[in-house]
């Protein structure tokens, strides 16, 4: 990761007053207020991991709130940011919730106002991830953000350990490769979520969770080609009149949406230049088809195109 600012090596009388000219210069509309009196100590460094920017910081005891977001977010304005918590304790606050955070967790902030209160020693590791990403899976972010998604939970811990080794290796990545490393992390952080969310979530809002968890079980077991509404109710813990009652309020039929998500992945995978070596039919059976020519047959029905035609004509676009 690149460094882009440290107060190693700066006067530490006036290490503080450097942190808040960053800040200004990016034109953030944050109010700050070290809370100890040893000398202020704050590092950032950044990179990029296929399209995800990543942010490594680290700082003293800190308190900041941010009032709105200014003009250094423009450009990325539909993303969300993924916190994971490398060292000491923390306080979020954000849509009315509070968590308390510990080495480990992972919590979501999203670009309205919030306030973040940091220990002595604190090390936070920053994804900002497409927010649709999330939203298509598990609804709006005002559900989850400042919520402690626990170290303790295995999903939590993978993804956490993913995306260090990531960052410790994304430079030996070719574009293709990071772009879909990229993509299997924000998975990770989907199901980190949809599993806290599970745990204790308002009764309004159970059968919208449980939607959610179905979801996120078909994007991980898309290639699978025996996965169907009965295991998918299986997996989630209900019984299949119940979730085909929950996928109806949300004018859904549960095996409709499955073929529509192998579909659309069978799609990104025929433009994907990363697997452009790869027969048309390995793809399909990837994406869970049974058969090439029951794909074909699908494939044409909603896009209008044969796979070969769909990825001919995208290969005599990007040439």
């Amino acid at each position: 990761m690149q460094i882009v600012f440290s107060t190693k090596g700066l006067d530490a009388r006036h290490s503080f007053m450097r942190w808040r000219e960053a800040l200004e210069v990016q034109k953030a509309n944050v109010d700050l207020q070290h809370l100890d009196d040893a000398p202020f100590e704050a590092k950032v460094e950044n990179s990029t991991i296929g399209p995800l920017p990543v942010t490594r910081m680290s700082q003293s005891a800190l308190r900041t709130e941010v009032r709105k977001f200014g003009a250094w977010r423009q450009g990325r304005e539909g993303m969300a940011t993924a916190a994971f918590k490398l060292a000491g304790t923390s306080n979020s606050f954000q849509d009315g919730r509070d968590a308390v955070l510990s080495t480990g967790d992972l919590y979501i902030l999203d670009k309205r106002p919030m306030v973040l209160t940091t220990s002595a020693g604190a090390q936070v590791l920053f994804v900002e991830l497409p927010r649709e990403r999330l939203e298509s899976v598990l609804g709006s972010t005002r559900h989850y953000t400042a919520l402690r998604i626990g170290a303790e939970l295995g999903s939590t811990s993978l993804a956490r350990t993913f995306f260090e080794e990531l960052v410790r290796l994304g430079d030996r990545l070719a574009p293709e490769a990071a772009d879909r490393m990229a993509s299997v992390g924000v998975d990770l952080i989907v199901a980190s979520i949809a599993e806290r969310l599970a745990k204790d979530v308002p009764q309004p809002l159970h059968g919208t969770v449980v939607v959610q968890r179905a979801k996120t079980f078909v994007e991980a077991n898309l290639g699978d080609p025996t996965l169907g509404p009965s295991q998918l109710a299986a997996a989630v813990g209900v019984s299949l009149r119940r979730l085909q009652e929950l996928f109806s309020e949300h004018g859904q039929h549960i095996s409709d949406w499955i073929w529509q998500r192998r579909l659309e992945a069978a799609a990104k995978r025929l433009i994907d230049p990363g697997v452009r070596h790869l027969p048309i039919g390995t793809l399909a059976y990837g994406c869970g088809f049974a058969s090439q020519a029951h794909f074909a047959r699908r494939f044409k029905a909603q896009y209008g195109k044969t796979p070969s035609e769909y990825r001919t004509e995208s290969l005599l676009k990007a040439s």
